[in-house]
Formats: C-alpha cells, structure tokens, sequence
C-alpha cells in the first residue's frame, strides 16, 4: 500500500475514532443506560473516581492482554498497534464528555432523540473505521481471537461478549451500589440499531474507499469482512 494511501487511511481511521467516542457518549448522556462495550467502564466510572475513559482504556488493555494470551505466536507484531489505538480512543472518549458536559435531555422523549442520534453517530464512527480498514479495535479484535481459536462465527461469539460486559456491569453495579445502573433499555436499543446504522452509512459511504486508494486504475482493499457483518454496539 503507497504511503499516501496508508496516512489517509490512518487520518480518515481517527476521524472515525472521534466520531465513535462522540457517539458513545451521547449514548451515555441520553441517560439510558450505554452502548453494551461500554456499560462496564461506565458503570464502574459512576462509582469510583475514574474517568469513562480511564476505565475505557484499562478494559482495552485487558482485551489486548487476552489477545495475546489466547493467539500466542499468531498475535503478529502489528496488532500490538491497538495499544495506541486504545490510548487515543480513551482520550477521544473524555473530551466527548467533557463537550457534552452542559447537555442533558428534558423529557423521556429528548432521552430518546438522543440515544438514536448516538446510536446513529457511533454507526457513522464504525463504518468509517471499517472502510479505513487499517485497524480492529481491540473489542473487535478480541472477538475475532475467541473465533480463531474456536471455530465459532464472528456474529454470534460478539452477540456473547457484549452480552457478558453487560451482564458484568449489572453484576458490579449490584455490588457496589445494590442496583442496577448504567445499563437500561437504552443498552438493548444500541445493542439492535447501531450495527443498522453502521451497515447504512457502510453503504452509502463506499465512494470513500475509492477516494482514499487514490489510483483509478487500483481495486481498492476491502473493509474487514467481519467488521462489515457485525455490529451492535459498540463500541
């Protein structure tokens, strides 16, 4: 892949990254629970002294760990670029909060609007990081690891990790605060329109991946197929 290519590929994988990290916490702020990836880190940040994106991160640095532990010498070199992969997403994940700081819907019909504008938004940050095609997320990449290893399709092993990150909030909210928080219908919601809106916007937005290769006469690479058949939540 030419140089020119690869920074565009990069730059367009970031801007989607900011989108996702926007995405999700509008999610957050419609105050209905959150995207299924995040309820654990959001959950814990409601209880302890740590930012969502603080504990975005420790919970990406676990997938990757587990990547390792579960590929062992398939982990290829280049997969250790999630870490800052992760660390920006962090990053990205706390100024979104911070920007939406002062917004909080009035009304459970507000509550609504947002969460599918957020849905909506973090559909369009997936797909642009699927079209850039030069990085999983770590999440992504976890599930993919589990399906390397066991044979099992990509859609139903995600279906059963975001499933298990909500449960484990739900666990740990019972536990430190003796109810369920940060995981409502809003966490089902996104669970069931966001891969929709990422599969829309992967549609409309194909021109891109011709754009960013750049040569007329060149096929362009195709997003991950994985990534493009999945997707729920989340981010």
């Amino acid at each position: 892949m030419a140089k020119r290519e690869l920074t565009a590929r990069y730059l367009f994988f970031i801007a989607g990254l900011f989108v996702n990290a926007f995405g999700i916490s509008l999610i957050i702020k419609a105050n209905l629970g959150s995207s299924p990836i995040s309820s654990l880190p959001y959950t814990l940040s409601l209880k302890f002294p740590v930012t969502l994106g603080q504990f975005t991160l420790l919970l990406n640095a676990l997938l990757i760990a587990g990547q390792v532990c579960l590929l062992k010498k398939d982990f290829k070199k280049e997969q250790f670029l999630q870490i800052p992969v992760a660390l920006l997403f962090s990053f990205f994940i706390d100024c979104s909060m911070a920007l939406l700081a002062g917004y909080t819907p009035a009304g459970y019909a507000a509550q609504i609007l947002s969460l599918v504008a957020g849905c909506a938004i973090l559909g369009l940050g997936v797909s642009m990081e699927v079209i850039a095609n030069v990085v999983m997320l770590s999440g992504e990449a976890f599930v993919k690891a589990i399906t390397l290893r066991t044979g099992k399709e990509f859609g139903i092993t995600k279906i059963g990790f975001d499933t298990t990150l909500a449960l484990l909030a739900c666990a740990a909210s019972l536990l430190l605060a003796g109810t369920i928080e940060g995981v409502r219908e809003g966490t089902i919601i996104a669970a069931l329109i966001v891969g929709l809106f990422a599969r829309f916007f992967n549609r409309r937005l194909g021109f891109i991946n011709k754009m960013i290769t750049f040569a007329p006469d060149k096929t362009p690479i195709q997003p991950y197929e994985d990534n493009r058949n999945h997707r729920t939540g989340g981010n």
